[in-house]
């Protein structure tokens, strides 16, 4: 049996290296500049590579893989950014990628990768007047992409050029894993597969989350309304959270809009809202019938941990055993990847593969 490998590009804190090791993937090398991210990565692969900048990586000269993973730079693509598209100073970095996917396969005669997974937010299938998408699919199969006839881009879809298989769907965090995440995450995942049609069967396939090991998902925090406090420890009250959305609360006080300030706190059922790098997420949480005696805290970074999935401490330490601070791991959690989404896309390639 072959042994898959993979390669992560724009790696931040691992959260695929992870994934893939939990289907006997192993995670040979990654690209990260971000000091605390790096550290973080080096403490729970020790034996990985890291690679630095990926301007000055050289894809034909690197160990080759089957697999290479990328979220590449979102900020010119997301819907509250400048929206500047694949042509902005961060988002452009995309293209360094398939550079590297191009020089691997050139080396390896179109041997390596066989597959890729490009993972990025929902911004970018509007930015740019919904042309920075057809670029992306385009760049992937060498191929010209037409616009659908319906003016955008389905939030699931398949195209093929080159003999490259390409499939892409938008995954929300909130809706994966064993037991669902409490956050609103929503992501697209495109699966590029080099030699084959297998695109589809990784991306779109049912599998039961209950299969994926408890290692690499355990301490996860399940739904909005369920905030995980034993029985005794609440003397059987019943404990209510409520997320803030607050950049809608903030945009709504700023226009004055008393409704959408209103419907900015949200509802005990409600997940929380996407966490960024750089925002702080608020909560109210009292217990039922003692609404007086409720408080409003920022989440703790262990409590973002469990938003995406991650196990418990997995951003507290770096390589050294140094302490890393609630600044980093708040913005490098913001970056990261909701850990079920990338489980079940890697569970789809060790599958098919």
């Amino acid at each position: 049996m072959t042994l898959l490998t993979l390669g992560s590009l724009f790696d931040g804190i691992g959260v695929f290296p992870l994934a893939a090791s939990c289907y006997g993937v192993k995670p040979v090398w990654a690209s990260e500049v971000e000091k605390a991210p790096v550290s973080i990565t080096k403490r729970h692969f020790p034996t990985m590579l890291h690679l630095g900048d990926i301007t000055k990586i050289d894809g034909g000269e690197i160990p080759p893989v089957h697999i290479i993973t990328f979220g590449s730079p979102c900020q010119d693509l997301s819907n509250i950014g400048k929206r500047e598209g694949l042509a902005g100073s961060k988002s452009n970095l995309f293209y360094q990628a398939l550079r590297i996917i191009e020089e691997m396969r050139c080396a390896t005669n179109g041997v390596y990768p066989v597959i890729a997974v490009w993972e990025n937010v929902m911004g970018a299938f509007s930015s740019n007047n919904r042309m920075d998408f057809k670029a992306v699919l385009e760049s992937f199969t060498g191929s010209k992409i037409p616009m659908p006839t319906s003016g955008g881009w389905a939030n699931a879809g398949m195209v093929r050029g080159n003999n490259v298989d390409v499939c892409w769907r938008l995954l929300d965090a909130r809706y994966w894993g064993k037991p669902t995440l409490a956050q609103r995450r929503r992501r697209i995942f495109l699966v590029a597969d080099f030699r084959g049609n297998r695109a589809k069967e990784i991306l779109f396939k049912a599998r039961d989350l209950q299969s994926f090991p408890a290692s690499c998902g355990k301490n996860r925090l399940s739904s909005a309304g369920s905030c995980g406090i034993p029985v005794k420890e609440t003397r059987r009250n019943i404990p209510i959270i409520r997320p803030f959305q607050e950049r809608r609360m903030r945009s709504a006080a700023k226009e004055k809009n008393e409704t959408g300030f209103i419907g900015s706190f949200g509802k005990t059922d409600d997940p929380f809202p996407t966490m960024l790098a750089g925002s702080v997420n608020l909560f109210s949480f009292w217990y039922e019938g003692k609404e007086k005696e409720g408080f409003i805290r920022q989440l703790t970074p262990l409590e973002c941990e469990r938003l995406m999935g991650l196990p418990e401490g997995w951003t507290a330490f770096g390589k050294e055993d140094e302490a890393i601070s609630d600044y980093a791991r708040y913005k490098a959690l913001g970056n990261a990847i909701a850990l079920p989404c990338a489980e079940y896309i890697m569970a789809g390639i060790a599958e098919s593969l």
